[in-house]
């Protein structure tokens, strides 16, 4: 029996797609290889992304994008090995090689680049500022001549320093010494993420959130600058968490319902234009 024309070709365009081996991810850098565990440092009281649960274990959405990428390195994903880190020492634990990759709700700004090197974004945010239910707080320009507490390092203190210097400043470590500081009255309001802050403000019913976005950013994973095919293989799999609905999972595991169309959007939507 004659094959029909288009049909022969059809069919020997298959036996070349065949006989094509298939498109290889990026090899991992040898250094990397050779360790035998992917050192990465991730927040441990930044619920949703990174935190410590009640029995002490790192759990979080980049917890699990840390092990993902331990799996692909390694084929487990307990050849993550995490390492707390906070805003201010996560760069310097970067610089200092403690760690390979920070994946810390890490902002990718103009100023951390030049000292750093970042993949592609996976999330994009914005701050926001949280106060008790009965302050006379309500606009950002409210906040004038008032004091606020802030983490060191973050995005949010540099808005604050060049955007509003009419504001004092506290400047803490973590977010349990923030939401003391906010619950003892030593300040006057929290800013920080809209995403930290509106889980604090759910759980909190004598919190509330002001509601107007500021420092909108996106979010990266922290590369030694240099390391450039690290750079390429986390890029590439960061695309593989992408197309595996990792993050999609990660939200629905970890963030309560009420919470998570904030997250959908700043996980699975582009970033808004300025």
């Amino acid at each position: 029996m004659r094959i029909p024309f288009h049909a022969s070709l059809l069919f020997a365009g298959l036996l070349i797609c065949l006989s094509l081996p298939a498109r290889a991810a990026p090899p991992l850098p040898s250094e990397i290889a050779s360790q035998g565990v992917l050192r990465v440092g991730v927040k441990c009281d930044y619920p949703p992304s990174g935190f410590l649960d009640a029995n002490r274990n790192f759990a979080g959405i980049e917890v699990d994008m840390a092990r993902f990428l331990a799996t692909q390195a390694f084929g487990s994903p307990d050849k993550a090995a995490l390492q707390c880190v906070t805003a201010e020492n996560r760069i310097p634990a970067l610089i200092g090689k403690k760690i390979d990759l920070i994946i810390a709700t890490l902002g990718a700004t103009p100023e951390r680049a030049r000292v750093i090197a970042f993949s592609d974004p996976y999330q994009w945010g914005g701050g926001d500022v949280l106060v008790p239910q009965n302050s006379p707080i309500h606009t950002m320009a409210d906040l004038k001549g008032r004091k606020v507490v802030v983490l060191k390092g973050t995005t949010e203190e540099a808005w604050f320093t060049e955007k509003m210097p009419d504001v004092e400043l506290l400047k803490l470590n973590s977010v349990a010494d923030a939401m003391q500081a906010l619950r003892e009255g030593r300040v006057d309001a929290y800013a920080h993420d809209d995403a930290v802050l509106a889980q604090l403000a759910a759980k909190n019913p004598d919190l509330r959130l002001i509601g107007t976005p500021y420092a909108i950013n996106v979010a990266a994973i922290g590369i030694r600058k240099g390391d450039t095919d690290l750079q390429t293989w986390v890029n590439a799999e960061l695309a593989q968490m992408k197309a595996d609905g990792l993050f999609q999972k990660s939200i629905d595991k970890w963030v309560q319902p009420a919470l998570q169309p904030l997250m959908d959007k700043q996980f699975l939507t582009p970033k808004p234009k300025d």
